[in-house]
C-alpha cells in the first residue's frame, strides 16, 4: 500500500470493514460513510476491473458500465502494475461463488 495513505485514521477505516459480517450491514456502513455518487463511482471501478480481468475491450466496458475511457485506464494502470488488490479480491469472490455452487 502507498505509504502516503497508512496512517490511524484509515487503519480505523479498514478496521471497521473487516468487522462488517453481512451485505446488509455493508449497505448500511457504505450508505452512512459514503454519498451515492461515491458509492456508485466505487462499484464502477470494481466492475471495470472485473471485465478488464476478463479480457473486454475498452468499447464494450463503456457500453456495460458508462464509465470513461480515462477511469478504465486508470483501473487498467492498478490491475497491472498495482498492489494486487483487485487480483485478491476476485480470486476469493471466485472461491465464494465456487463453494455456494456446491452448496446448492
Amino acid at each position: 500500500m502507498n505509504n502516503k495513505l497508512k496512517d490511524k485514521a484509515m487503519d480505523n477505516l479498514f478496521d471497521a470493514v473487516l468487522c462488517l459480517e453481512t451485505r446488509e450491514e455493508c449497505y448500511n456502513f457504505f450508505e452512512d460513510l459514503c454519498t451515492v455518487l461515491e458509492l456508485k463511482s466505487l462499484s464502477q471501478r470494481l466492475q471495470v476491473a472485473k471485465m478488464l480481468s476478463e479480457h473486454h475491450v475498452y468499447n464494450d466496458i463503456v457500453a456495460a458500465t458508462g464509465a470513461s475511457t480515462a477511469t478504465i485506464s486508470r483501473v487498467n494502470r492498478s490491475l497491472n502494475y498495482g498492489c494486487d488488490g483487485y487480483a485478491i479480491v476476485f480470486e476469493r469472490m471466485n472461491k465464494m461463488k465456487d463453494a455456494n455452487d456446491e452448496a446448492e
